[in-house]
């Protein structure tokens, strides 16, 4: 049985097309207008193994905010319905990745139900490039943990070298990353099988 899905999202704010293959190759076709966002993107599906294509269309005349929710949002229900009824998956990933002096963990749970716990530094400048806020990173997980249905951690564990102020680009591609890996860890098989991975039968 293929694990993919195709969702299509349109607002007054925004058009998004998703389709996501969780068996791919780890290869993108990536745009949303905000440049950033679409290397953290195919960061996503390089590090995930996802097929990954993202296409919208926002209003960025106004900012980016309703261009990176909304994605994050359809990519998030993409990914859910790739999943299904989730029978054989190991559920739970997690990984530790480093950018240089960056540090992040990310931590799974394809559990059904969406708790999302983000924590990163406070002193993060306040943009990358010209159009990508960083007051958005912990958004775009909310957004993306909460329509998959999933617990998600993402923590940064280091930021910086001593005395000098956090790198943005490699503070949120790190979280970018490792999310992607644990992602790819929990959608994996379990080679022991055992169908739905709960007590309850149901996730």
């Amino acid at each position: 049985m293929t694990r993919t899905a195709r969702v299509e999202r349109t607002t007054g704010e925004t058009k998004v097309l998703v389709e996501i293959d969780l068996d791919g190759t780890g290869g993108a076709d990536v745009a949303t207008g905000v440049g950033f966002f679409d290397h953290m993107l195919n960061q996503l599906a390089k590090h995930g193994g996802f097929g990954l294509v993202v296409h919208t269309v926002g209003d960025l005349d106004i900012d980016a905010h309703h261009t990176l929710e909304d994605t994050a949002i359809a990519l998030g229900q993409a990914f859910a319905a790739a999943l299904g009824d989730k029978a054989g998956i190991q559920r739970f990933g997690d990984a530790v990745v480093p950018l240089d002096e960056a540090l992040v963990q990310a931590v799974v749970d394809l559990s059904g139900r969406a708790y999302v716990v983000h924590d990163e530094p406070a002193d993060l400048a306040p943009m990358i490039g010209p159009q990508y806020p960083t007051s958005m990173t912990r958004h775009i997980w909310e957004s993306f943990g909460n329509n998959a249905k999933m617990t998600l951690h993402v923590n940064v564990l280091r930021g910086a070298r001593p005395g000098q102020r956090p790198d943005a680009h490699h503070v949120v591609e790190a979280q970018f990353k490792a999310v992607a890996r644990a992602l790819r860890q929990a959608v994996t098989a379990d080679p022991r099988g055992g169908g739905v991975p709960s007590t309850k039968g149901l996730l």
